[in-house]
């Protein structure tokens, strides 16, 4: 299988071959020149298959390239229980990602288990075991730049640490996280972790990585690579999972159901729509989001409209106070008939719009591609801080279940947007704990810590403060690259 960029000026190459990078040299992110099918007889097996063996299944169909039993060895290291073994005491973990029933055709599919309490770790572990085995192939180095804006950098940390002929450099948004997911970071002392606090937003760190990713001869020197969403590899990761949430909540493989997913980047979400692309029966994809409601605005009125720092809101589920969805132009691709000219006339439209990138106005509505946005059966909705307690607490009355602010954001909007006929899944983002301070608000308790977690926030933090400044980034990877 060979993978084309999405602004369609970029040569085809083959899974191992964009493994290790991020963005393509055109702008674009990858994605398959065809989505792999399933058919029926495949979902009858797989249905039955462990969580490694489906991972293997699927990932079969993206990374051919990589010889069968080497792939089936990776994928039977990274999901142990041992790994996916640090969330609530009740859940099964030989499931990896169990699935919790609420109420008849009311689920919610535990993908928090992981080392970091997010659903981050179900693609970012994988992403580190086939970081290493590529490396060690090609006798290599990989110096990770990343963005977070909460999950993601300490998911990624904790997935690289210490693995051989790596390093990662990750940006977050300074004081914009909860204390838990800074002290994740922050307190990591690993010599390869390097943890740098931008003033400014998520959407400023993001820029600042895609900048650095732009510059190819930089790129090239300093052997960047990324681990955002951007990757396709972690994307092609979190498609298993929709696999098994499906299986663990229908009968057959006649039934349809809906996911609901909290989304700010448009990665955990753009992974549904590719397992839907690939024959999964799904019937509808919900997406949430918070206060910074960009992608609502569009699939409500064909409007995408980013955002600046100005204008993105510091929220109670900080994971998606995100105005520019970088995945967002994967769907993009697809909605206009994977067209890259068609790709790159949308964003010179989105940054023509004022003149700049950050607050900008498009609307495809003028073009006979929103007409096709039905058939993509996706449906969106909004959640404020006020909603999300209201959740929180209903959530744990009803059910006796406490949920994080950005799962009680996903359950809001799926309630409302789905179809009476369909099961309802809606996919957890990560564990109470490290939002504690609405927990106590919604509930006036303090939410459970995995073993081994208490006290996390006063463990000694070593952190770079820095001005969102492309070049002074670009000074510091280099000073420390060699470092370790």
């Amino acid at each position: 299988m060979k993978y084309i960029s999405t602004r369609g000026n970029s040569p085809a190459k083959t899974f191992t071959e964009i493994l290790l990078g991020g963005l393509a040299p055109d702008g674009g992110l990858y994605l398959p020149e065809e989505y792999p099918q399933v058919t029926r007889a495949e979902l009858d097996a797989w249905r039955k298959l462990s969580y490694a063996d489906l991972a293997f299944a699927v990932l079969s169909k993206f990374a051919t390239d990589i010889p069968a039993e080497d792939l089936r060895a990776i994928v039977r290291k990274t999901y142990t229980a041992d790994v996916y073994g640090n969330g609530r005491a009740d859940s099964d973990f030989s499931q990896i990602t169990p699935l919790r029933t609420l109420a008849p055709n009311l689920h919610i599919l535990e993908l928090s288990n992981g080392p970091t309490l997010a659903f981050k770790d179900m693609a970012m572990q994988l992403l580190g075991n086939l970081f290493e085995y590529a490396l060690a192939k090609q006798h290599a180095e990989l110096n990770i730049l990343g963005a977070t804006s909460g999950d993601t950098g300490s998911a990624a940390e904790y997935a690289m640490r210490g693995k051989r002929g790596i390093r990662v450099f990750m940006l977050s948004p300074e004081g914009k996280m909860s204390g838990f997911q800074r002290a994740q970071m922050y307190s990591l002392q690993d010599p390869n972790i390097f943890n740098i606090a931008i003033h400014g937003f998520f959407d400023d760190a993001q820029d600042m990585v895609k900048a650095v990713s732009n510059d190819h001869a930089f790129k090239a020197q300093y052997k960047i690579g990324t681990v955002n969403s951007i990757n396709w590899a972690r994307v092609s990761a979190q498609v298993v999972y929709y696999f098994k949430g499906y299986f663990a909540a229908t009968q057959s493989n006649d039934e349809k159901v809906a996911f609901s997913v909290p989304s700010g980047n448009f990665g955990n979400i753009c992974a549904g729509h590719i397992a839907r692309m690939m024959g999964l029966p799904i019937g509808q994809l919900i997406l949430a989001t918070n206060e910074n409601d960009v992608l609502d605005e569009f699939f409500r009125t064909g409007v995408y409209r980013p955002r600046g720092t100005a204008h993105t809101y510091e929220t109670s589920s900080p994971s998606m106070d995100i105005s520019k969805a970088s995945n967002f132009e994967r769907f993009v691709f697809d909605l206009v008939g994977r067209d890259g000219a068609k790709v790159r006339e949308f964003w010179a439209n989105v940054d023509r719009a004022s003149g700049n990138a950050d607050v900008a106005a498009f609307d495809i509505k003028d073009t006979p591609y929103w007409d096709s946005l039905p058939k993509f059966d996706l449906a969106s909705g909004k959640s404020a801080h006020l909603d999300r307690l209201k959740t929180i607490r209903e959530v744990w009355e009803e059910y006796g279940v406490m949920v994080d602010t950005h799962t009680a954001d996903g359950i809001k909007v799926g309630l409302e947007q789905r179809r009476p006929s369909l099961p309802l899944i809606c996919l957890e983002t990560a564990l109470p704990a490290k939002f504690a301070e609405t927990i106590r608000e919604a509930l006036g308790c303090e939410p459970e810590r995995p073993v081994g977690l208490a006290g996390i926030e006063s463990l000694p933090q070593r952190v770079e403060v820095m001005a969102p400044d492309v070049e002074k980034l670009k000074a510091y990877i280099s000073a420390n690259v060699g470092d370790q």
